[in-house]
């Protein structure tokens, strides 16, 4: 966050996807961000997502009410839904749905992906199992 001289806080934030999304489980943007800042938004929420090989959502996204875009960025990643299995296999490559629809997903090579999801809710964190609670 930029202060400005009369010690406002500046509505600007310039930074670096694969460094701030490290400190919030790849999150850049969304609800979840600090009210004061630029990153806080009840609109829509965005992920830097860098997954390894292997990587996989520990549990189905259940009863979902948002709107999912999800584009590789590189890598090779799967997104699950009910009764159909969609790969992202070249750049570009993405996959949009709605409220309603389950998902789940699972990085078959060294992926990043850029999630925007919308709007931004509550609730739908699984546990990080490298946090102490």
């Amino acid at each position: 966050m930029v202060e400005n001289p009369d010690n406002s806080v500046e509505t600007v934030y310039v930074g670096k996807a694969g460094i701030d999304a490290a400190g919030d489980r790849g999150w850049l943007l969304g609800h979840f961000k600090s009210a004061d800042g630029p990153r806080h938004s009840e609109d829509v929420e965005i992920k830097w997502g860098v997954h390894p090989r292997g990587d996989e959502r520990a549990e189905w996204v259940t009863g979902e009410k948002r709107t999912a875009l999800l584009v590789l960025i590189s890598g090779r990643f799967r997104v699950e839904l009910p009764g159909r299995s969609v790969l992202l296999a070249e750049q570009g490559d993405y996959v949009v749905w709605g409220p309603g629809v389950d998902h789940s997903w699972y990085a078959e090579e060294e992926s990043v992906v850029l999630t925007v999801r919308w709007p931004s809710i509550p609730g739908y964190a699984v546990p990080d199992p490298h946090r102490n609670p």
